[in-house]
C-alpha cells in the first residue's frame, strides 16, 4: 500500500520534522542560562530547578487532554493551537522579571508543548504507512537528537546577552502553527463520525496490556537518558575531565549515535522484528552503563555515551509506531499522548530515584544500577512476545469469515 504523502503537500514533511524537534529544545534552551537566572533572581538550586523541569510535569499532566482533543477534532486543530501556545507562552520569558510569572508562563508552555509532542506524532503516524513511515520515523529520531544539539548551542550564543534572549528562541513556534494551519492537511476525528460507537481509552488500556508495557519502556528510557545527562559532567569531571567544550562533546556523543542510527532505521526495520530491536535496545543499554560504571577513561565512556544513543535512536521510532499501531485510528491521540505523559514523567522522576543513590555511594554505583535495570528490562523483552500490531490485525482481516455472494451480487 502506497503512504499517503499529505495530500501533496511537500512543505508538511518539513514542517513536522521541525516540530518534533521543539520538544526536546523545551528545556535545552534554558540549561545554559540557568545559573544566570538563579543568581540574577536569587533562587535557591531547588527554585531554580523548577524553573527546567516544570514544563515536563505539565506536559506529564496535560497529554491525556490533548491526546483526547486530537481524538475529537482531529489533529490539525491541536497541533496548530499547540505550536502558538508553545511560542508564545515560551516566548513570554523573554519579557519575565518575576520567578512567578516565569513558572506560571512555564506550566502554560507546557501544555503547549504536550500538544506539539502528541499532534506531531500523531501527524506522522497518520499520514505516512509502510516502510515510508519507518522511513519518516527514523528521520523524526534524527531530527530530534540534532536539535538536541542545535539548539543549546545556539541559546548558548545569544545567553551571552542576557539570560532572556534565549527565551525568544521558543518564538520559532508562531510560525510554525501558522505553517501548519495552512499546510497540513485536515484529518477527520471520532467526534466528526456522527453514529460512530464512543471507545474509551481505559478499556482500551485493559483489552490491550501491551500499551502499558510500552509506556514502561519511555518512562524507563527517560529515567536512564536524563540520568545520563544529569550526572556525566560529574562522572566526567572525576576521571579529569572538566574543560567544558570536552564535556559538552562527550555529552554529544548520544545525540549523534541517535542520528545516525536514525537513518539507518527503515533498514534494521526492514531486516528485523519489533522483538529483536527492541532487545538490541536494551542490550545497548547494558553495555553502555557497563562501560560508564567500571571503567575510569575518556574512550570507554565516548563508548558507553554512543551505545546509549544507539539503542535510543532505534527505542524511540520503533515503540512508536506500536503504540500508534496497536491503538484504534479512534484513540490513536490518547494513546500517543500517554508516551508523552509516560516519557516527561520519567524525566521528572530521574533525578529523584538516581539521586539519593548517587548521593549516597558515587556516579560509578549509580550507572551500575542503571545497568542493572537496563539488565532486568532485557530479560524482560527476551521472556516477553512482542507482535507486529499492523501485520496482527492485517492476518485477522485476511481470516475474518465473508459473506457469501448472492446470485444478485454475482449477476
Amino acid at each position: 500500500m502506497k503512504a499517503p504523502t499529505s495530500t501533496g503537500r511537500s512543505g508538511v514533511l518539513p514542517i513536522l520534522m521541525l516540530a518534533s524537534t521543539l520538544s526536546v529544545m523545551a528545556g535545552a534552551v534554558i540549561s545554559p542560562v540557568l545559573e544566570i537566572i538563579r543568581g540574577d533572581l536569587e533562587l535557591s538550586a531547588t527554585a531554580a530547578g523548577l524553573i527546567l523541569t516544570t514544563h515536563g510535569l505539565s506536559i506529564a499532566l496535560a497529554s491525556p487532554v490533548v491526546g483526547w482533543m486530537i481524538d475529537r477534532w482531529g489533529v490539525r486543530t491541536p497541533l496548530v493551537w499547540g505550536l502558538l501556545v508553545y511560542g508564545i507562552a515560551g516566548g513570554a520569558g523573554a519579557f519575565t522579571s518575576s520567578y512567578a510569572a516565569l513558572i506560571a508562563t512555564r506550566v502554560a508552555f507546557g501544555a503547549g508543548a504536550a500538544a506539539v509532542f502528541a499532534g506531531t506524532t500523531v501527524a506522522l503516524l497518520s499520514l505516512y504507512t509502510g516502510e515510508q513511515r519507518d522511513r519518516v520515523m527514523g528521520w523524526r529520531s534524527t531530527a530530534i537528537s540534532l536539535g538536541g544539539v542545535t539548539w543549546p548551542l545556539l541559546a548558548g550564543a545569544v545567553g551571552g546577552f542576557s539570560w532572556h534572549a534565549p527565551f525568544a528562541i521558543y518564538f520559532v513556534g508562531i510560525p510554525l502553527g501558522l505553517a501548519a494551519l495552512v499546510m497540513l492537511p485536515a484529518t477527520q476525528g471520532a467526534g466528526d463520525r456522527s453514529g460512530a460507537p464512543k471507545e474509551r481509552i481505559l478499556p482500551l488500556l485493559g483489552r490491550r496490556p501491551a500499551l502499558l508495557g510500552y509506556y514502561a519502556l519511555f518512562a524507563v528510557s527517560s529515567v536512564l537518558l536524563y540520568g545520563l545527562a544529569v550526572f556525566l559532567p560529574i562522572r566526567l569531571g572525576e576521571i579529569g575531565v572538566e574543560q567544558p567544550f570536552l564535556v559538552a562533546a562527550i555529552g554529544a556523543t548520544v545525540s549523534v549515535a541517535m542520528s545516525l542510527i536514525g537513518f539507518a532505521y527503515a533498514k534494521l526495520r526492514a531486516s528485523m522484528g519489533y522483538a529483536p530491536l527492541l532487545r538490541l535496545t536494551a542490550a545497548s543499554w547494558v553495555l553502555a552503563f557497563a562501560s560508564l560504571g567500571l571503567t575510569g577513561n575518556v574512550p570507554m565512556v565516548v563508548v558507553g555515551s554512543a551505545l546509549f544513543g544507539l539503542g535510543m535512536g532505534i527505542l524511540m521510532p520503533a515503540v512508536t509506531v506500536l503504540i500508534g499501531d496497536t491503538a484504534p485510528p479512534s484513540l490513536r491521540g490518547q494513546a500517543t499522548a500517554l508516551s508523552g505523559t509516560a516519557s516527561f514523567a520519567g524525566q521528572f522522576a530521574s533525578p529523584l530515584v538516581l539521586g539519593p543513590l548517587i548521593d549516597r555511594t558515587s556516579v560509578q554505583t549509580g550507572y551500575l544500577a542503571a545497568g542493572g535495570a537496563a539488565t532486568v528490562l532485557l530479560l524482560i523483552l527476551l521472556a516477553v512476545r512482542i507482535d507486529d500490531p499492523a501485520a496482527q490485525r492485517d492476518g485477522e482481516a485476511e481470516q475474518a469469515p465473508r459473506e457469501p455472494v448472492t446470485s444478485e451480487e454475482k449477476s
